[in-house]
């Protein structure tokens, strides 16, 4: 045996061993602590589909933010004025980047220019504006804008993780995107719409003195009674507009907010319009520490609050000036208490009341404590995935593998006997590297992810049985059997790097401008396609190499079902291409529907809400319609999932913000159907805009993918075989869209996703074909023709295309029949993809490259 057969064997070996070692803490979690300590402590990571959690997508308010500053900076200014002793009041701006300070006279107008330019560089002045009160437009520097806008984002990114991290979650991902928005991933979260509050609510606290005196004279109930019967306001109007219609009944220092009580006897909501003065005394960012306390006539959790010593000296400066006064706390534009004050507190001690749970008074210390947002955050997507829905994926998923798998290595034993057997011990080896290298990169695990590995052992057959068919054709030319194995290595080597090398192009698409589940299916397609070239080049050659040193020359005895054929393929190409032309005109037109969004468009591309809901019996999709429409919801669709009870709800709507078209509809469930007993166990929110972005994504994915693909075939072969493998992939890929959308099957991400995938299988079959083709272009040219030439390629390759087709099949419907309704559609896509594209590459790319070549044998470079 020689030194470099021993060396071979040996990084097989340690690659095997380190795989193991990898996967021990994920497989057996009961290891010694030393195991963690010493040697690998790192578990698979799991996506949220499969262990449940959140996905959110959030888009900080920039524009609110700006606001939020202008406004913090004139009222600084305002009370650096007051001290000295220029008395301004603050106008109503028409432009909300702009900011209106009206003067006494013209003396203080100047005086407060110099302040500015002196002490106020964050402001700018617009403009004056000449009157017996003169008034000045200030609004916010471009310098000090440019620096919210490079610095909202962070800061925001910030208190949410400080806020997540004092929730508990385990490894939350929280990261930036784009320019405007951030990711938040909480994998395992118990209780989504709780976390969903405590991330979202800004916490902008303010305390401000309620305007008794006003009170006692205007009757703000009434005239927003008043209001309302007369039209000039909504009943559910926003507190900016019922300040904007009361602003002439209204002194000009004072809002109107609400103070909002819950009745602890029948916990009934009760609001309160109340006057406050718009000087703000403190506000949140003097709060130093927040804590939930246990107390009061009800004996109820309230936030005590502890200021930092400035907050201090101010609390108790108030306190003392207004004694006899109510002070009110506004969180979040909402009145949440408005004590009388007593007397002069010191300590800088206060709390906050407000029939509170205990939960809600923790959430609300923790905000708190955190910080408040620089700007609202706006949810523009949110996935749930409740952990039963998770377990029941995994079940699925796991089980269609392993039965498709099961079939497909039963199949490699009978028909290529004590070959196949190698070729089986090299697929295990293939997904036992595969998932320690995703431990090892900490890639998170999905459930189209599982697919992909599925996937990668119907495609993973290929590689073997192309060594194996030549290992059969230099059998059949006179070789010895140990001069045949080595051959059909070395035959088949660039056959496989070309077609492995197609498919690793539409995985980069996809990682590049995938999202979420689809950017763990590209990491596990490209991880899975370079393992794969290893442990069948690599490996199984140096199994063989072992047993040939050893003596023990293996028999080459396969099974042969369908022998050496000489059909006239090319003779069919004019009806082959009347019948392809008819498909991709079918895809063409469901192409511009889809993007017109008159196709059965999913939310990811529509947006709006994809809910699954769990109940405890049967039921009849009939009565939830009807509840539904009568409850006043509209643009729904219903799907029931049989021998489930589980129910699937989708309603389209374009909005930017999303969060209230699935509780409406939980709502009337759980009214309508208390018996049925539903429970959420999964859902998908999408905004507009995201699902905007999405759709461009896609797209951009698919030409990208187009785009390497014809430069890399190109290089290899020739432009002409370049475009013909392109103009073959993409009649396959409008093939199966125009079916879909025949069909009206969903179009979702997913669906995107089968597309890219089956692209690079059919690239893969083309280009096995086509390797053929140029190798006997090089073997007989100037003897036969080039239809000839075709036609004898593509039968020398048809078992080959026949097995390799069929033992993906199998795994495909594996999780078509057992993989559950997430999968569903995406492996029907792959099913009717895999069966075109093997079409495609016999009737399809071969006619085209003679049309291409104008019936002319092209010339091959060596």
């Amino acid at each position: 045996m020689s030194r470099m057969l021993k060396l071979k064997i040996a990084l097989v070996l340690v690659l095997t061993f380190i795989s193991i070692l990898l996967l021990l803490p994920s497989f057996c979690p009961n290891l010694p602590s030393w195991y963690y300590k010493y040697i690998y402590k790192h578990r698979l990571k799991l996506g949220l589909d499969l262990q449940g959690g959140m996905h959110l997508v959030l888009k900080v308010d920039i524009d609110k933010a700006i606001q939020n500053a202008l406004n913090a900076s004139v009222k600084d200014l305002q009370q650096t004025l007051a001290r000295k002793g220029i008395r301004v009041t603050l106008a109503e701006s028409k432009n909300p980047k702009e900011a209106v300070i009206v003067f006494p006279n013209k003396e203080a107008l100047e005086r407060a220019k110099e302040i500015i330019a002196k002490d106020f560089p964050s402001l700018s002045i617009v403009r004056e504006e000449e009157g017996k009160f003169p008034r000045l437009i200030v609004t916010l520097s471009e310098k000090q804008v440019a620096f919210i806008k490079e610095h909202a984002v962070d800061q925001s990114l910030e208190i949410i993780r400080n806020r997540i991290d004092q929730f508990g979650v385990t490894e939350p991902v929280i990261v930036k995107e784009g320019e405007d928005k951030i990711v938040v991933q909480l994998p395992g979260v118990k209780d989504p719409e709780r976390a969903l509050k405590l991330i979202g609510q800004t916490a902008q606290l303010e305390f401000r003195l309620v305007d008794d005196e006003a009170m006692s004279r205007i009757d703000i109930a009434a005239l927003i009674e008043k209001a309302i019967r007369e039209g000039r306001l909504k009943s559910d109007a926003s507190r900016e507009e019922i300040n904007r219609v009361l602003r002439p009944y209204i002194p000009p220092d004072t809002e109107v907010f609400f103070l909002v009580e819950k009745d602890p006897q029948t916990g009934r909501v009760i609001k309160q319009p109340l006057l406050l003065k718009k000087r703000v005394l403190l506000t949140g960012d003097m709060v130093k520490d927040a804590r939930v306390r246990i107390g009061g006539p009800y004996n109820e959790p309230y936030v005590a609050l502890e200021f930092t010593d400035r907050g201090a000296r101010i609390f108790e400066r108030v306190t003392g000036e207004n004694v006899g006064k109510r002070l009110a706390i506004v969180l979040d534009g909402v009145v949440r208490s408005a004590p009388v004050i007593r007397e002069k507190i010191s300590g800088g001690q206060a709390q906050i009341t407000g029939a509170f749970t205990y939960e809600e008074a923790a959430d609300l210390a923790i905000v708190l404590r955190a910080g408040a947002l620089p700007a609202p955050v706006k949810v523009i997507q949110n996935i749930t995935v409740g952990p039963s829905l998770g377990h029941d994926s995994i079940k699925k998923g796991l089980t269609s593998g392993l039965i498709g798998a099961a079939l497909v290595m039963l199949f490699m034993i009978i028909y290529y006997r004590f070959a196949g057997l190698v070729a089986d011990v090299a697929i295990i080896l293939n997904v036992i590297m595969l998932l320690a290298a995703l431990s090892l990169l900490q890639a998170t695990l999905t459930l189209p992810g599982i697919a992909g590995i599925i996937l990668l052992v119907g495609m993973g057959v290929d590689s073997n049985v192309l060594i194996f068919e030549r290992m059969r054709e230099e059998l059949r030319l006179g070789r010895s059997p140990r001069s045949a194995i080595f051959a059909g290595y070395d035959r088949a080597f660039w056959t496989i790097v070309d077609a492995n090398v197609t498919t690793l192009i539409t995985a980069l698409a996809l990682f590049l401008f995938g999202t979420g589940p689809i950017k763990g299916f590209a990491v596990t397609l490209s991880t899975g396609i370079i393992i794969n070239l290893f442990t069948s080049i690599f490996a199984t050659r140096t199994f063989y190499e072992f047993l040939i040193a050893k003596g023990k020359v293996p028999k080459i005895n396969f099974m042969t079902v369908i022998r050496e054929t000489s059909f006239d393929f090319m003779g069919f190409r004019k009806f082959a291409a009347i019948f392809s032309g008819g498909l991709v005109l079918l895809g063409i037109i469901g192409f511009i529907q889809i993007y017109r969004g008159a196709a059965n468009l999913g939310v990811d591309f529509s947006g709006g809400v994809l809910a699954y809901y769990r109940a405890e019996k049967p039921f009849k999709l009939d009565e939830i319609r009807k509840a539904l429409k009568e409850a006043g919801i509209s643009g729904f669709t219903l799907q029931d999932v049989k021998n489930e009870n589980m129910l699937l709800v989708k309603l389209r709507k374009r909005a930017e913000t999303v969060g209230d078209l699935e509780a409406q509809v939980r709502k009337v469930l759980q009214e309508k159907f208390p018996e049925l007993k539903f429970k959420l166990e999964g859902k998908e929110e999408i905004g507009a805009a995201v699902s905007k972005d999405l759709k461009h994504k896609a797209i951009l994915a698919i030409v990208i993918s187009f785009a390497g693909l014809l430069v890399y075939l190109a290089l290899r072969f020739n432009l002409n075989f370049g475009l013909a493998a392109a103009a073959a992939t993409l009649h396959d890929v409008l093939a199966v869209t125009g079916l879909f959308y025949l069909l009206n099957r969903e179009i979702s991400l997913l669906f995107v996703t089968a597309l890219l995938t089956l692209a690079g299988y059919s690239l893969n079959d083309t280009v096995v074909v086509f390797d053929r083709i140029r190798e006997n272009i090089k073997k007989y040219h100037g003897q036969l023709s080039f239809v000839e030439i075709i036609n004898k390629s593509v039968n020398e390759m048809l078992a080959r295309t026949i097995i390799t087709a069929g033992t993906t099949l199998i795994v495909v419907l594996a999780i078509l029949f057992l993989g559950g309704v997430v999968l569903r559609d995406f492996a029907l896509a792959l099913a009717i993809g895999i069966t075109i594209g093997t079409y495609s590459s016999i009737f399809v790319a071969s006619p085209v490259i003679h049309w291409l070549q104008k019936g002319e044998t092209p010339e091959i470079k060596s």
